[in-house]
């Protein structure tokens, strides 16, 4: 090992240990929300896909070109510093994360420029989708998904004749053989957010692994060459459709719990079915996903390969000469032995 890779190694595990030190409070609270909180649980994952995805491109990171960009790392570095001292002063969890992605980008600009970007914009990607967003804004998702899940629960029944009321995000219903009647909650669990996070997280990982590799060869067009990547749009295209699927499952979910609710008894939206109903969602979710990955790969552009033109030319050139030296050969008149 030369003296300069082993400089290189120390300086990471110098740059490594300070983040950490720097952000330890910061990392295990939120492996905590990780552990504790089911609708970002998916985060226990994110650093291992991440760790993955690094190792599986540690060649093309190798051979990628290093342009160290000083003074806006710098910047990058400093922002994110300052982000995290107002996040810890207010006591807002959401900024003191986000400083860590964002210091990260800024270390690899300032070591390796921000073309380098390119090569590490998925895990810090899986890296923003594992924070656990504001509960203000958490909140606002979440309670709309609730009221459409209900929506979408109350119309299936009533199709199928099962007299219903609705209230809010409330479902009263009467079972069959009872008096009384039952109401279903449409709670927070059940609003599709969990869901929704996890299939975009999912999404992110199906498409970088489905990416064509015929894409990452260099873009023509210019920094905005990207834009006519087939690759890009069918990742773009897989990503955004996680969010009407997971919305769109979740609430046939929920309306086919008010449907056995009214069959068999409220009994049914708790316990094993209920658990059981989460999973089969997921299943269900990420057989369309898949689906429409395959549906985007059957409208693939046909890729012709590139004519060698200037090679071709070079070897009809080529040819020509040498047809010409031998006809040139050929009609050449040799004189008889004792002519002058």
């Amino acid at each position: 090992m030369s003296v300069t890779a082993t400089k290189h190694y120390w300086r990471a595990l110098a740059i490594i240990s300070a983040i950490l030190f720097t952000y330890a409070a910061v990392l295990v609270k939120l492996s905590s929300n990780w552990w504790s909180d089911e609708n970002y649980s998916h985060g226990l994952l994110v650093p291992f896909i991440i760790g993955y995805i690094l190792w599986n491109e540690r060649d093309k990171l190798a051979a990628a070109p290093v342009r160290p960009a000083m003074l806006l790392g710098g910047i990058t570095v400093a922002v994110a510093l300052f982000a995290l001292w107002i996040g810890v002063a207010g006591a807002e969890l959401y900024s003191q994360r986000m400083s860590l992605v964002l210091l990260i980008a800024g270390t690899v600009i300032y070591f390796w420029g921000a073309s380098f970007l390119k090569f590490v914009w998925v895990p810090l990607a899986l890296l923003v989708l594992a924070i656990p967003i504001p509960a203000i804004i958490f909140n606002k998702i979440a309670f709309p998904l609730q009221l459409f899940a209900s929506r979408c629960a109350v119309w299936s029944m009533s199709m199928m004749g099962i007299p219903v009321l609705r209230q809010g995000n409330i479902i009263e219903l009467k079972p069959l053989n009872s008096v009384d009647t039952r109401k279903l909650e449409v709670v927070e669990a059940c609003s599709g957010i969990r869901s929704l996070m996890t299939l975009v997280t999912l999404a992110v990982v199906f498409a970088y692994f489905t990416h064509p590799r015929s894409d990452d060869g260099p873009t023509k067009g210019g920094k905005l060459g990207f834009l006519r990547s087939y690759g890009f749009w069918r990742s773009s295209i897989l990503v955004l459709s996680a969010v009407p699927i997971a919305i769109l499952t979740n609430a046939a979910r929920v309306s086919g719990t008010g449907i056995l609710s009214h069959y068999y008894g409220t009994q049914v939206a708790d316990g094993f079915f209920h658990s059981f109903s989460g999973w089969a969602i997921y299943v269900v979710a990420f057989l369309l996903l898949f689906g429409v990955g395959f549906i985007l790969d059957r409208f693939k552009p046909a890729t012709t390969p590139a004519k060698p033109l200037e090679t071709s030319g070079v070897e009809e050139r080529t040819a020509r000469d040498q047809a010409s030296g031998i006809a040139s050969t050929t009609n050449t008149v040799v004189p008889a032995e004792g002519t002058e």
